[in-house]
């Protein structure tokens, strides 16, 4: 999986596509419009549909030029992943989750409680009860939520809401908190 921005989001996700990657994960969608233009980009362009995925010569298409009905279907394979972290696509979530080719959906707190006046308040009350209500209704309309957490001790919560997929730390806390720890720990020892 690549996580996209929204600045270059059709360039880079059809890179990464082309470079194996197999589902790509959207931020900063506000709208059903962009949401829809985050599948497209992820969709062959076969005329129908709306895809714009064309043909090119990738790494996944074995250094051939590709469109055949394998490269197609490699294509339409990718799963489309959209963080809901914008109180726009809060307003908007049950059209996003409608739309066909919207497999799975994380939502960003720290974006959502920034967006909406509550800098650094991503755990507050007012922004978890957004979260669960999120959830609920990505489930209700069959499309799978992800929750990032820290620990698996952290679980427990998401899946009581009904939450089986997570991701478990970033690399740049990982490795934050491994050079840290042994950071300060050789520094004791030369000090």
């Amino acid at each position: 999986m690549i996580k996209v921005e929204a600045e270059s989001r059709g360039f880079i996700a059809s890179r990464a596509i082309g470079s194996g990657f197999e589902s790509v994960l959207f931020s900063d969608c506000r709208t059903a419009a962009e949401a829809q233009e985050c599948v497209n980009i992820c969709r062959a362009d076969t005329g129908e549909g709306g895809g714009t995925f064309g043909v090119a010569t990738r790494r996944f298409s074995y250094m051939g030029y590709g469109g055949s009905p394998e490269y197609v279907k490699m294509v339409n394979d990718t799963v489309v992943f959209l963080m809901i972290e914008k109180k726009s696509a809060v307003d908007e979530i049950e059209a996003i989750l409608s739309i066909d080719g919207v497999d799975m959906i994380q939502w960003g707190p720290g974006d959502f409680s920034m967006n909406t006046g509550r800098m650094g308040q991503h755990a507050s009350p007012e922004v978890k009860a957004v979260e669960r209500e999120i959830i609920a209704k990505a489930l209700e309309l069959k499309v799978h939520p992800r929750a990032e957490i820290n620990s698996p001790d952290q679980a427990k919560y998401y899946l009581d809401l009904g939450v089986n997929h997570f991701c478990i730390g970033t690399d740049i806390a990982i490795l934050h908190d491994w050079w840290k720890q042994n950071g300060d720990e050789l520094r004791t020892l030369i000090s």
